[in-house]
C-alpha cells in the first residue's frame, strides 16, 4: 500500500515572530523572578501580637555547664531546642514572628526552650567577634535566673538591637545597657560589660556547633529548631501550636 504524503511545507518563522516570542519569554521570566523575590523578602506575620514577652514569675532561666540556656517553667511539659547565632537575620525574623506566641507557651508551661548559641557569623561582624560576645552576654543574663528578664533580653538582642551583617555592631557596654534595660541585676550587667564569659562562650559555641552538625547532616544553619531529633518546619506558621500539642 502506498503512503500518502502531505503537500504542506511549513514556512520558516519570521524574524518578527521570533522577536515577539523572545520578548514574551523575557516577560514571563521577569514575572517569575519578581514573584520569587517577593515571596522570599516578605516578612513573616507576627503571631499572637500584643502578648509581649514572658511575664510569669514561674518561668526561670538556667545556664548549663555547656553554655546552653534553658528557659521555662520547671514543670514544663516539653522542651525544644533552638540553635541560633546572635547576628543571624533569619533568627531575628523568627523571634519577631513567633517570640510572643512562644512566650505564652512558656508562661503556660506547655513548652520550655533550650537555646544553643553558635558563632559562625563572627566574621560577618564589624568587630570580628560580635556573635561570641553576644553569647557571653546571654550567659551572664541567663545565670541570674529570671525567665522574664532573659526573655526581654533575648528579644532585644535578636529584634530591637540586632546589628546588620557586615556593619557596625555593639560593644560590651552597649550589650550591658540592653541587659540593664531588660531588668538584669547589677552583677549580671557587670558580667556583660567586662566580657567575663567571652572565653567560655567561644568553647560553648563550638560545642553547640558540633551538636548542630550531628543533628543536621553536618550542616550549620540557623535558625534550627528541634523536637528531639526532629527538625521543625518553621515555614509552617502553626509549628509552635503543633509542637506544644
Amino acid at each position: 500500500m502506498s503512503q500518502s504524503r502531505s503537500n504542506y511545507t511549513p514556512r520558516p518563522m519570521s524574524n518578527v515572530t521570533t522577536y515577539a516570542l523572545g520578548a514574551l519569554a523575557l516577560v514571563v521570566v521577569a514575572i517569575v523572578i519578581i514573584v520569587v523575590r517577593s515571596g522570599r523578602d516578605e516578612p513573616l506575620p507576627t503571631r499572637n501580637e500584643g502578648y509581649g514577652q514572658v511575664h510569669n514569675a514561674a518561668v526561670v532561666s538556667a545556664l548549663g555547664s555547656d553554655g546552653t540556656v534553658l528557659l521555662g517553667r520547671p514543670d514544663a511539659a516539653k522542651t525544644i531546642d533552638f540553635y541560633e547565632d546572635p547576628l543571624c537575620p533569619a533568627c531575628g525574623q523568627v523571634e519577631r514572628a513567633y517570640g510572643q506566641e512562644l512566650a505564652q507557651q512558656l508562661d503556660e508551661g506547655k513548652l520550655a526552650i533550650r537555646f544553643h548559641y553558635v558563632n559562625f557569623l563572627d566574621k560577618k561582624s564589624g568587630s570580628g567577634d560580635y556573635s561570641t560576645r553576644a553569647i557571653a552576654a546571654s550567659e551572664c543574663v541567663a545565670a541570674s535566673g529570671s525567665g522574664a528578664v532573659y526573655s526581654k533580653f533575648q528579644h532585644a538582642l535578636f529584634v530591637d538591637k540586632q546589628p546588620a551583617e557586615d556593619g557596625d555592631d555593639l560593644g560590651n557596654q552597649q550589650l550591658a545597657d540592653i541587659a540593664r534595660d531588660a531588668g538584669a541585676p547589677a552583677d549580671a550587667v557587670q558580667c556583660v560589660a567586662s566580657g567575663a564569659k567571652v572565653e567560655a562562650a567561644k568553647a560553648n559555641a563550638k560545642t553547640a556547633t558540633d551538636a548542630l552538625k550531628n543533628l543536621n547532616d553536618q550542616k550549620v544553619s540557623t535558625p534550627s529548631v528541634f523536637d528531639g531529633t526532629n527538625r521543625l518546619d518553621m515555614g509552617n506558621q502553626n509549628w509552635v501550636v503543633e509542637v506544644a500539642g
